[in-house]
């Protein structure tokens, strides 16, 4: 039997960079939490279909069970702890609290990233799967359809909803 290839990576997660050695069937989700012990981002269903794992990939949204840690070598990742700059909530994760878009809080850290990389997404004028013609304003039946990839098995999506609204409203897209 051979041994697994291996190859050296380097992650820059939540602004720090690090050198990994991993087996090139080794996940993004499991070099986070076992190689770099990140607990945010979760193992739900493990195939890509809850996005408990989501993560920004150069700010952009990608479910991390299914991403291979060596594609995303030298790419810029942020987990939910790398979203508070300094100690400090970002909009949109002080509006998750405040409207209490959580419950059990197993599917936040995904949510938070997902709601982040959608509304830059949106700010850039990317269509969302229902979109004809030019970008809608985000309303709730937008936000729902860009963030149908995140489920929430608590049913909190009221209250996710109501919080991306409101951090796009105030904030003119900043999250």
């Amino acid at each position: 039997m051979t041994e697994p290839t291996r190859s050296e990576i380097s992650l820059r997660v939540n602004e720090k960079t690090h050198r990994l050695a991993v087996d090139n069937r080794r996940t993004l989700l499991d070099a986070l939490r076992e190689d770099l012990g990140l607990t945010g981002p979760k193992k739900g269903c493990d195939r890509g279909q809850c996005g408990a794992c989501t993560v920004l990939c150069d700010g952009r949204r990608v479910v991390s069970c299914l991403t291979l840690a060596v594609a995303a070598d030298t790419t810029s990742v942020t987990t939910v702890e790398g979203l508070a700059a300094e100690g400090e909530l970002r909009p949109i994760q002080e509006a998750f609290v405040r409207l209490d878009g959580f419950q059990c809080g197993f599917c936040t850290p995904g949510q938070l990233c997902s709601a982040v990389g959608m509304l830059a997404e949106h700010a850039e004028g990317w269509p969302s799967a229902v979109t004809a013609g030019e970008v809608p304003e985000l309303d709730e039946a937008e936000v729902r359809e860009r963030l149908s990839g995140n489920l929430c098995r608590c049913g909190a999506y009221p209250s996710i909803v109501r919080a991306v609204l409101e951090t796009a409203a105030r904030q003119g897209g900043a999250v």
